[in-house]
C-alpha cells in the first residue's frame, strides 16, 4: 500500500506490563487517572460483577468502544492510504479490529494483570482469552474517548493500526476469503470446515482442522484456536492448487 507519511499520527509508547505499577502504566496508556470509575467499569470482567451485584462490567463500553474503535481506524486508514479503493481499505479495517488483532495489541499491554475477574473464574484461561482481552481493549477505548475526547482516542487507535501494520496486516485476502473466492468461481458450495481433534490443556488448547471443497478433503490445519487452524487448513488447501478443475466442474451459461 502507498502511504502518505504527512498524514501519519505520533504514536505514543505500548506501556509495558514490567513496572510495581502496572494499573497505573494502563492507565496511562488509556490516558485515564487509575481511580476514575470509568477505568475500573472498563477493566471489570462480568464474572466479577455476576459475583458482586452493583458493580457494572465492561460490556456496554465495550459496545461503544467497538463503534468509536472502526471510526478511528477509518480515518486513519484513510488519511494514511491515500490511493488505495474502499474494498482494499476495508479489508485492513477488519483485519485491524478484529477480536484476534485486538487480543495480540492488548497481550503486550498490561491488560492481563490488571482486569478484574471474578474469584470463581478460571483466571489462567479468561486472561489468556482472545475475547476476553479484545473487550477489555474495546471498553478501555470508550473510556478514553468518554474521559478524554476524540484526540486522545485517536492517539491510542493510532497505536493499534501501527501494531497491526508491523505484523504483516497488508489488506489482502486471508486464506479463509481467498478459498472461498477461487470456490464460488466455480459455483459450487462454500468450503466446510470440520475440527478433527483438540488437544491440550484448556488455557493451552490446540485444534486440527480439515478443510473441504466439494466434498473432498482440500487441507488439513492446526493452530491455537479453532480461526487460525481454518485458516492454515484453507492456506493448505490454496497451495495444493485447490479448486482443482479436473475434480469440480466449470459452472455453465444457462443461456
Amino acid at each position: 500500500m502507498t502511504e502518505s507519511v504527512e498524514e501519519r499520527t505520533e504514536q505514543p509508547p505500548v506501556a509495558s506490563a514490567e513496572g510495581s505499577d502496572a494499573r497505573s502504566q494502563l492507565a496511562q496508556l488509556f490516558q485515564l487517572p487509575p481511580t476514575h470509575s470509568l477505568f475500573e467499569e472498563a477493566i471489570t470482567h462480568p464474572s466479577l460483577a455476576n459475583e458482586q451485584p452493583g458493580i457494572s462490567d465492561n460490556q456496554r463500553l465495550e459496545f461503544l468502544g467497538d463503534s468509536v474503535l472502526g471510526f478511528c481506524v477509518s480515518e486513519y486508514l484513510f488519511a494514511r492510504f491515500p490511493s488505495e479503493n474502499e474494498g482494499a481499505l476495508t479489508r485492513l479495517r477488519s483485519q485491524l479490529v478484529n477480536a484476534e488483532s485486538l487480543a495480540r495489541w492488548g497481550m503486550q499491554t498490561p491488560i492481563p494483570e490488571v482486569i478484574r475477574l471474578g474469584k470463581g473464574a478460571d483466571e489462567n484461561r479468561l486472561k489468556q482469552s482472545l475475547n476476553v482481552i479484545a473487550d477489555a481493549v474495546e471498553a478501555l477505548i470508550a473510556a478514553c474517548y468518554l474521559h478524554s475526547g476524540v484526540s486522545a482516542v485517536r492517539q491510542v487507535c493510532a497505536s493499534i493500526v501501527e501494531f497491526g501494520l508491523e505484523k504483516g496486516h497488508t489488506g489482502q485476502l486471508d486464506p479463509k476469503s481467498e478459498l472461498q473466492e477461487r470456490v464460488q468461481a466455480y459455483g459450487t458450495p462454500s468450503p466446510i470446515y470440520v475440527v478433527l481433534e483438540t488437544h491440550g490443556p484448556a488455557h493451552q488448547r490446540w485444534f486440527r482442522v480439515q478443510v473441504c471443497v466439494a466434498g473432498q478433503p482440500a487441507g488439513i490445519g492446526e493452530g491455537r484456536s479453532k480461526r487460525d487452524a481454518e485458516r492454515d487448513a484453507a492456506r493448505k488447501a490454496i497451495e495444493a492448487g485447490w479448486p482443482l478443475p479436473n475434480q469440480i466442474s466449470e459452472p455453465t451459461d444457462a443461456g
